[in-house]
């Protein structure tokens, strides 16, 4: 509210007349906090209704993120491409990527990073990097694999939490990728896979996945943001009204980063009525991708 009365005011002339009157910017913002601190407190009393067996929320229904973090986790202005060259005037998509246009775009975007900045040892910062200039090769998700975990939560597609009394399930809708959650924890994974092992438990109203046994040719997002086989997520779902949640992972790898970090991002319940998850079977549509070149007669 304030910051749009601020962005009015620079058109109105009111924000000369509240450096003149600093008792109106004080009790503007006085009226700000207190908006803010309702809002606050309004999602901290929610009470979200009791799931099957009557314990835990029910967070039953298809849940979609907004934003830009799919594009790059971090802080980003707006950029040409993914993949970018060197220009005589400054980078220019790389020569596979111009025929996308601003189709192929990144749109800014705030981040979702607590602190701004993923604290990456040195190698790891380099490897990204590398990454991010052969997008179009090195991105799993253009080749159609299962986007692992946390990417499959903000990637811009539903996805669909069932609940049951003690059993937990996850279905998206990209790749057709799916979760099954152990209710109690059946030991390390006995082999890396791309969505993981996810075992749940409850914090409160916060559901909470432990995830390990990922597969290390996942990425976190678009901009080349990767992990290792020792990526270890802690995933918090919590109610914040009838109709949003707000997702947290935590994220560890020692052999990537320095420590660990943290995102977080609302994630939004589909309202549509009877709405879906439809089949989005991608695999199929990148077969001329990976073996076109096989084909007895190539296509130009």
């Amino acid at each position: 509210m304030f910051i749009t009365l601020l962005h009015f005011n620079r058109h109105s002339g009111i924000e000369r007349n509240m450096r003149k009157k600093p008792l109106l910017t004080t009790v503007l913002l006085t009226l700000f906090t207190f908006q803010l601190s309702l809002q606050v407190a309004a999602d901290s009393d929610y009470k979200a209704p009791r799931g099957p067996g009557g314990v835990n929320p029910d967070l039953n229904g298809i849940w979609q993120a907004l934003g830009e973090a799919h594009f790059d986790l971090e802080r980003h202005m707006a950029r040409a491409s993914m993949a970018l060259r060197e220009a005589p005037l400054g980078p220019v998509p790389a020569k596979r990527a111009v025929a996308f246009g601003a189709v192929g775009s990144v749109p800014p975007g705030l981040g979702v990073v607590e602190g701004g900045k993923i604290p990456y040892k040195a190698e790891a910062l380099k490897i990204r990097d590398e990454n991010r200039k052969n997008w179009l090769d090195r991105d799993p998700e253009i080749k159609c694999y299962l986007p692992g975990v946390p990417r499959a939560t903000y990637m811009p597609y539903p996805f669909q939490i069932l609940q049951g009394d003690k059993d937990l399930f996850i279905s998206y809708q990209y790749a057709s990728a799916a979760r099954s959650i152990y209710s109690e924890d059946p030991g390390p994974a006995p082999i890396d896979t791309w969505m993981g092992q996810s075992v749940a438990s409850w914090d409160g109203d916060t559901l909470v996945l432990d995830v390990t046994g990922l597969h290390p040719g996942t990425w976190l997002d678009r901009a080349g943001n990767h992990h290792s086989d020792q990526l270890h997520v802690i995933e918090r779902y919590t109610p914040m009204g009838p109709n949003h949640l707000k997702y947290e992972a935590t994220i560890e790898d020692p052999q990537v980063y320095t420590r660990p970090w943290k995102i977080s991002l609302p994630l939004y319940r589909r309202m549509e009525a009877d709405f879906q998850i439809l089949d989005f079977k991608c695999v199929e549509f990148v077969e001329e991708l990976l073996y076109g070149q096989w084909r007895r007669n190539p296509l130009d």
